[in-house]
């Protein structure tokens, strides 16, 4: 009996011990803040995830390792996390950010739509998400339709449906949610004060609007530089050098800013890893443009030259197969290269070691 009492004590000692060391999303997400940078927390993420028993953990988890990294600006990472939580059937950890499987389509969409994915987003769109029965996940998904159709146009003419299409959302009630990403998506195209009017006077406090202003600037994503535009949208006053996304969230959303920036703080409400790593990150580079054709990359370059900077063009291949031309500069010691850049006329946004 005092054998068989042993064995039952140290069963419940080992139990009790598991128990108090078991790992959790929300444990995750507070130990990946502990590290020097983010890049580092996104690796202890990715390693600790498969580590999790139990579903809902799983699903936060892969949730919020997807907005850190599409925060990174590593939206081909960040899409298949939000498409891994999205396929966990489960609820939410605890203490850890709500997100319904929808919005974790939302989501990876949006990164979708950020680099250039747009077959991907398409596909995401065709499932059954387009069936929600939730007002603010179908007005992003009319919204999202929109922009995979005007991802792919080449000249002016093809976005005059879709231009028509967003100018009847800007004036629909159960399209509010995206309203601004709609307004700011019409001034981007077609240049008319009309749609920068209304985004100052209705939505003056929204990422989209500081955009308007020349408070913030969209990233340089192939959503903003390759849709065909009938007139050059320029911003009330000169650039700050702030960074805003195009959101759903960019306004790709977090453009697909929907990644206007706004959607995906929502995410994380500041207890991720960025509010402690971004610190310690320093600009390396002021990126300038994205270019399908290299030729254009190098017209930019001799540009800069003229002006008296050095500037580089490096090749990044998309998923979707496309290569495109990077063409930046590197930060100088002072660290007021963006400021230089804008006072000589090039619009920019820094890139973080």
């Amino acid at each position: 009996m005092k054998k068989l009492a042993s064995v039952l004590c140290l069963v419940l000692v080992t139990s009790f011990l598991s128990a108090q060391t078991a790992q959790t999303a929300l444990s995750l997400a507070k130990e990946s803040a502990k590290k020097d940078t983010i890049d580092q927390s996104i690796q202890y993420l990715k390693k600790q995830i498969p580590s999790l028993t139990a579903l809902s953990d799983k699903r936060s988890a892969w949730a919020f390792l997807g907005s850190v990294q599409e925060q990174k600006g590593l939206y081909q990472d960040a899409l298949k996390s939000y498409a891994s939580a999205a396929a966990i059937a489960a609820g939410d950890a605890e203490g850890m950010p709500k997100k319904t499987s929808e919005q974790l389509v939302i989501d990876a969409v949006r990164c979708a739509l950020s680099f250039g994915d747009y077959n991907s987003a398409q596909t995401y769109l065709n499932s059954p998400v387009r069936s929600s029965k939730n007002n603010q996940i179908i007005a992003y998904v009319k919204l999202y339709e929109q922009w995979c159709v005007l991802c792919r146009s080449t000249k002016i003419s093809d976005t005059t449906e879709s231009v028509a299409m967003l100018k009847t959302y800007s004036t629909l009630e159960s399209m509010k949610p995206v309203c601004p990403q709609v307004l700011l998506t019409l001034w981007h195209i077609t240049g008319e004060k009309s749609f920068s009017d209304r985004l100052k006077k209705e939505y003056p406090k929204s990422p989209e609007a500081a955009i308007i202003k020349g408070q913030a600037q969209t990233l340089p994503a192939p959503f903003w530089y390759f849709v065909p535009r009938s007139s050059t949208s320029t911003p009330d006053v000169e650039l700050t050098g702030t960074v805003v996304e195009k959101k759903e969230n960019s306004t790709k959303d977090k453009s697909a800013s929907d990644k206007t920036a706004s959607d995906k703080a929502d995410s994380t409400k500041k207890t991720g890893p960025e509010q402690s790593a971004e610190k310690q990150e320093k600009v390396v580079r002021q990126q300038l443009g994205l270019f399908k054709d290299k030729s254009n990359a190098q017209g930019l370059v001799d540009r800069l030259k003229d002006k008296g900077f050095t500037a580089t063009i490096t090749s990044e291949i998309r998923p979707s197969g496309t290569t495109y031309y990077i063409v930046a500069v590197d930060e100088n010691a002072k660290g007021t290269m963006g400021d230089e850049l804008r006072t000589a006329g090039f619009e920019c946004y820094p890139v973080f070691e």
